[in-house]
């Protein structure tokens, strides 16, 4: 039997997937590593730490199944979008990454907006500025840190540089690469209508490759660090989302997901882009070659369920018995609406000044109409993304269901009535580096390509329906919920400029 590793960079740890070549998940190994925060709004991570707690999951997976190295047959990577990585002319860190939740680059978004033609700006990457994206990082660097700037030899994302620690080749694969907006996403090339805006060397960034493709093979010293067999393949991967969703299924124009995590994201996979102007949503490459996918985001998801938990006296209650207790609360919470922007909003609102709010709350409510309207308000922000992607020309029925808030019954009923989709569950829910793992077999010749590899491991093994009768309930309710941001907002700021 031999295996596939699929190795997933995310923000606050490193985990390793195994998975045999007949598509059976064996397990995981996870190791953490810290990120800083050195100034208010700034996060940063050592790209070092990155490597190391990549090739200590790597071991650990290794040693923790009793797998013969010989026996891996390639490795795949996936990894946080977004975050900077700067090389010098020796390929060694300049300074810290900076991170996709890093918010220090508002300036800089500005700049892009006054520099770049809005048209050319969505024709070429399409995808507004934004503080989370590469280019306003490298613009940050570019004025605040010149001397730095000026040893910049080469650009890479997190995935990429682990990749490169592992093969010795520089490179950036695709769907990553399109969350940079330095990419033509049509094209598949560094956009020199963006880099000449300003006066960017296009030199700064590796070549463009496929994310099932072999971008290398472990080296002699990797092998060292990891345990790996040296010469074992290594393939391009994919940006955490795209990895997720072929982790997911989500590989086929019309199929989508919804991933309930600490944010939650609505994910459609589409054959042709499709640009729209109305909202915050994005548009990347998908690891289908050729193919695209369109998400939007609310930051506080599974965040805003925690936030409440521990603000009423409820820390040490499990979840489930916090939504058993909003079971007995009927649709619409008897008039309470909650505004899950905790952090801002992503998806429609771009707005990082946008808070949370409860509104309609009276005497009558109790803690579990609060919790209710919570998971309501969530349904309500999805209802958003979901009107958004439908414009773009999206036309499924159902979302597959993913991530720690999609194990409550009652949020995928309240998600599947408010939506008017149905909710599948699928038969493995491990995300990106089940994705990572599935590029891996597709690039060295165990699977015949990404659509084939994911449809035969992810299977769909039941459904949660709407309820006409709730959905008639929330589909007032959302009317209600779309008028409280445009009354809201002027207070927001005036709120925030006063905090």
């Amino acid at each position: 039997m031999s295996y596939l590793i699929g190795l997933d960079v995310g923000t606050s740890a490193v985990k390793a997937l195994l998975l045999t070549s007949e598509g059976s998940v064996v397990g995981s190994h996870t190791a953490e590593y810290p990120f800083r925060s050195p100034q208010p709004g700034w996060t940063e991570q050592d790209p070092e730490d990155m490597w190391k707690a990549s090739a200590e999951a790597v071991r650990g997976v290794l040693s923790k199944f009793s797998v013969n190295p010989e026996a891996v047959a390639g490795v795949g990577l996936s990894g946080q979008m977004h975050s900077s990585v700067f090389l010098d002319e020796r390929s060694e860190v300049i300074r810290p990454a900076i991170l996709w939740n890093d918010t220090r680059t508002t300036p800089q978004c500005r700049l892009i907006d006054k520099t770049v033609d809005p048209d050319v700006l969505r024709e070429e990457a399409c995808n507004p500025a934004l503080e989370g994206f590469t280019l306003p990082k490298v613009l940050w660097l570019k004025e605040n840190e010149p001397e730095n700037f000026a040893k910049l030899r080469c650009l890479v994302l997190p995935k990429d540089y682990v990749r490169f620690r592992l093969t010795g080749n520089l490179a950036m694969e695709v769907s990553d690469a399109a969350g940079m907006l330095m990419m033509n996403l049509r094209k598949q090339a560094w956009s020199k209508p963006i880099l000449d805006a300003f006066d960017l060397p296009a030199d700064i960034l590796p070549p463009i490759i496929g994310s099932s493709e072999v971008a290398g093979t472990i080296t002699a010293e990797a092998a060292e660090a990891t345990g790996l067999k040296p010469g074992t393949p290594v393939v391009g991967g994919g940006a955490d989302n795209a990895c997720g969703a072929v982790g997911s299924g989500v590989v086929v124009a019309g199929r989508g997901m919804v991933s309930l995590g600490t944010s939650g994201v609505i994910l459609a996979h589409l054959a042709e882009p499709r640009l729209i102007t109305e909202g915050t949503v994005h548009m990347f490459n998908s690891c289908v070659p050729g193919e695209f996918y369109m998400m939007g985001v609310t930051l506080s998801a599974g965040l805003s369920l925690s936030w409440l938990r521990s603000r009423i006296g409820m820390e040490e209650v499990p979840y489930d018995v916090m939504t058993k207790a909003a079971e007995t609360v009927p649709p619409g919470s008897r008039g309470l609406v909650f505004l899950p922007y905790l952090t801002g909003e992503r998806t429609p609102h771009g707005d990082g000044n946008a808070r949370g709010s409860f509104v309609g709350l009276s005497a009558i409510h109790d803690q579990g109409d609060l919790v209710r309207a919570v998971l309501e308000g969530v349904a309500y922000a999805f209802c958003d993304s979901v009107r958004l992607l439908r414009s773009a020309g999206w036309n499924g029925t159902s979302l597959r269901a993913l991530g720690g808030g999609a194990k409550s019954p009652l949020w995928k009923k309240i998600i599947a009535s408010a939506t008017g989709l149905m909710l599948e569950e699928i038969n493995i829910d491990e995300g990106p580096g089940l994705g990572a793992a599935i590029l891996a077999g597709v690039g060295t010749g165990i699977y015949a390509d990404v659509r084939e590899a994911s449809d035969s491991i992810i299977k769909v093994k039941g459904a949660v329906e709407p309820d006409p009768e709730w959905n008639k309930v929330y589909s007032e309710m959302y009317q209600v919920y779309r008028t409280l941001y445009p009354a809201l907002k002027p207070s927001f700021d005036r709120l925030v400029s006063m905090a």
